[in-house]
Order: C-alpha cells, then sequence, then structure tokens
C-alpha cells in the first residue's frame, strides 16, 4: 500500500503489521483516519467504525484502493448492541482484533456558561461511555496475549473551553490505567495517545478557523508547528509494535512540548480571542 501524501517514507518497517487486524472507532477522518491509513499501509486490515456508513465505507474503500485491507460498518459508540452488531461484522471480514483504537469523540470548543446540561453530557456519553462500550464489545474478540488497546486522549489540565472534553478524557485515563492493571496478566497492553493541535482537523478548523488564530495556537507550542496527523500516527505504530511490548498504562502527548506548560497557553489563547472577559 501506498503511504498517505506527505509521508513518502515510514520510520517503520513496511510489514510491520503485516497479519494484524484493527478495529478503529471514529476513523472516517481526522486523526483517526490518518492512523486507520497508517496501520493498513504496515500490513494491517483496518476495520473502520462510524455513525455515518457511508463515510465509514468511503475511508476504508480508499485504503483498498491504495492497496490495503479495509472495512467500514456503522454503529453510535453511545450504543452498545449497535457496537456488539458492528464487531461482528469486523471479525467475520478480518478475524478476531489484534488492537482496538477507541478514537470516537465529540466536541465543541465552548465556556462552561455556554455549555447546556445536555451538551455535556453528549460529549461524555461520546467520549467516555464510548470508549467503554468500545472496549467491552471488542473484548472477546481482543487476542490473548499479545493485543493492543489504545484510545485518544485529551490533556488531564483545566483547558479553557474544553471542561466536557477535559471531564470526560479524565474518566477515559482512569479506564486506561485501570484495564492495563486488569489485562496486564492477559498480555495485553492498554495505552493513550494525548494529541496536541494537530492541523487539518475538524477541531483544530472549529478552534483556530483563520491564519492568526492558527499561528497563536502555534505559538503555545514548543517546537513551534501545529502537527500533523501523522505525527499521532507515529506514536500509534510504535505503542502497538514490538518495540513497546514492555509499555502498558501510558497516557502519551504528543503535542510539540505544549503540555509541558500546562494550561497557561490554551489561556493565554482563550483571553486573546476575547473570551472569559466581564460583560457589561
Amino acid at each position: 500500500m501506498t503511504l498517505s501524501a506527505g509521508t513518502p517514507e515510514s520510520t517503520f518497517r513496511p510489514d510491520l503489521l503485516h497479519g494484524k487486524h484493527a478495529l478503529i472507532t471514529g476513523g472516517g477522518s481526522g486523526i483517526n483516519l490518518g492512523i486507520a491509513q497508517s496501520f493498513a499501509a504496515h500490513g494491517c486490515a483496518v476495520t473502520i467504525l462510524g455513525r455515518n456508513l457511508e463515510k465509514a465505507q468511503k475511508a476504508a474503500q480508499g485504503i483498498v484502493d491504495a492497496g490495503g485491507r479495509g472495512l467500514g460498518v456503522s454503529a453510535d459508540v453511545r450504543d452498545f448492541a449497535a457496537m456488539q452488531a458492528a464487531v461482528a461484522q469486523a471479525v467475520e471480514q478480518f478475524g478476531d482484533f489484534d488492537i482496538v483504537l477507541a478514537g470516537a469523540a465529540g466536541n465543541f470548543p465552548a465556556p462552561v456558561d455556554g455549555i447546556s446540561p445536555n451538551g455535556f453530557k453528549s460529549v461524555v456519553d461520546i467520549d467516555l461511555i464510548g470508549t467503554f462500550h468500545t472496549v467491552k464489545a471488542a473484548a472477546p474478540h481482543l487476542k490473548a496475549p499479545g493485543s493492543n488497546v489504545l484510545s485518544i486522549s485529551a490533556y488531564g489540565i483545566p483547558v479553557p473551553m474544553q471542561a466536557h472534553v477535559v471531564a470526560a478524557k479524565a474518566g477515559v485515563d482512569a479506564l486506561t490505567r485501570t484495564l492495563a492493571i486488569e489485562w496486564g496478566l492477559r498480555g495485553i497492553r492498554v495505552n493513550a495517545i494525548i494529541p496536541g493541535p494537530i492541523d487539518g482537523t475538524e477541531g483544530m478548523a472549529r478552534l483556530a478557523p483563520d491564519e492568526k488564530s492558527r499561528s497563536m495556537v502555534a505559538g503555545t507550542v514548543p517546537l513551534g508547528r501545529l502537527g500533523v496527523a501523522q505525527d499521532i500516527a507515529n506514536a500509534a505504530l510504535f505503542l502497538v509494535s514490538d518495540a513497546a511490548s514492555y509499555v502498558t498504562g501510558v497516557i502519551l502527548p504528543v503535542d510539540g512540548g505544549q503540555n509541558m506548560l500546562g494550561g497557561a497557553p490554551q489561556y493565554q489563547t482563550f483571553q486573546a480571542m476575547g473570551f472569559g472577559q466581564k460583560k457589561d
């Protein structure tokens, strides 16, 4: 399979994931699609699960067209019965899972004053309950020993405009560490990745819709640039490979160093954009 545009070569050997099967929720776009494409480029059969069947199938077809193995299935991660049915489809097509990536997420930038109870609950249901449903539905089909569970998390620090997400992802981190302990003796490793500001994603488009705000966000990163989806895919490839065979229970920031600065950069951006100020 040809690697995605902008990544003519890979740090990893082409057959790194040969013969393996990955389930990726939320894999129809953005970071998760980038991970799906990279897994497939390294020999992995990929099942992309999303609420929109057409979008999931289109993403999977792109993988097939590039010479990989892909399947698109539909389920809402908030619906456990639907998740079980989608998992059954995936297993029928490609067999049990070597990798499960819980990447489905809901998000919208808003201050606490601007988040409705239903909006807060929706994000928690998708991000946290959806992660639980993903691992719960996949658990009977996880190869043991040797399989890997990954989640896409977020900063475990206070971030303005993201109270709903931070609260939900704190639960994802706790679930990750607990599963790492419970499933360790089965030989199943469980880790999570915290992406920094990643260019070309829906989240960045909402957070920084113009060049001025994009530059402002990039200026909060010690490495001085926005990330790209391949940065996250590279971390995911490492974590599911044998190179990380003694790594479990880790919540790994892949953010150009932004996490080291705590919540200050996000707060400064929040202020510069005129939020949080007292209204007359």
